[in-house]
């Protein structure tokens, strides 16, 4: 006798695995990636996975095929994709949300990980979610309107001014983080995003504000399409290697503090250092 999947069963294993790959005890994370149904902003059925460069064809619009740690597409043509779940899970334990904060989304792309996003900053937070591509811009609207507190903004991160925030999370790779980005963030606001300094190195950081400078933390791993606006390699002066990279544990404004002999790395707005502020 065939024993059919029960897709709410298979979310909720997901949601357990989510949890454990956040490395965060929030028992809250487990219920968000339960209760948010991540098939809902992917556009109809049958989905593109992507697999080594190449994407591949779902059999069926079973929502089972989209929960496992695989990106999937939203504009294929354009390399555009829902981004993998253990790395988000990853991201979104590193910076602890809590209730009430604000929350700035660089990439919403069609609003899943927005949604997530919300949830975790309940109760009285407002997430403003940008995201450049009108046609993804529109989708996320129709998508996160049954969410309060939620604005989606269609247009360029990078030109357009950012609200005080608590929480940048940044969905597209980022060769110079731009300083007005970091003059956003509150005392104790944290910034996650995908840095490429350089053509071999990308990786995830988490900056958090301190009274003169910022914390950093590397988060692993992470290869994202480049973020129109700040990912032009020439506005990264010196780049790290991976090595340099694993040592950074502060940045600063450079036009707070100009960069001095521990700076491991140099953008146009902020550079890196390996020693504490």
């Amino acid at each position: 006798m065939t024993q059919h999947t029960n897709i709410n069963e298979v979310r909720a294993f997901h949601a357990r695995l989510m949890a454990v790959a956040s490395g965060s005890d929030d028992h809250r994370l487990e219920r968000v990636f339960a209760s948010v149904p991540r098939e809902a902003f992917l556009g109809a059925a049958p989905w593109k996975i992507r697999v080594n460069e190449r994407y591949v064809e779902t059999p069926s619009a079973d929502p089972v095929f989209v929960y496992q740690n695989c990106l999937v597409a939203l504009d294929a043509a354009k390399g555009i994709n829902n981004g993998e779940p253990f790395l988000h899970a990853r991201w979104l334990g590193a910076a602890a949300l809590k209730g009430g904060e604000t929350i700035v989304h660089i990439g919403a792309g069609t609003g899943y990980y927005t949604a997530l996003l919300s949830m975790l900053a309940l109760p009285n937070d407002h997430v403003h979610a940008f995201e450049i591509e009108p046609t993804l811009a529109r989708r996320a609207s129709d998508n996160l309107a049954p969410f309060e507190g939620v604005t989606v903004v269609q247009g360029d991160a990078t030109e357009l001014p950012l609200p005080d925030c608590d929480l940048i999370y940044v969905n597209a790779g980022v060769a110079s983080p731009p300083g007005p980005w970091l003059k956003a963030l509150r005392p104790g606001g944290r910034i996650v995003f995908p840095w490429r300094p350089s053509k071999q190195l990308g990786v995830a950081l988490m900056l958090t504000r301190a009274e003169a400078s910022f914390k950093v933390q590397l988060l692993g791993p992470a290869w994202f399409i480049p973020c129109v606006g700040a990912s032009d390699p020439v506005g990264c002066v010196k780049a790290p290697s991976l090595p340099q990279a694993r040592s950074i544990s502060a940045a600063w404004l450079t036009e707070d503090r100009a960069p001095d002999d521990t700076a491991v790395a140099v953008c146009r707005d902020v550079w890196f250092s390996d020693r504490s502020g």
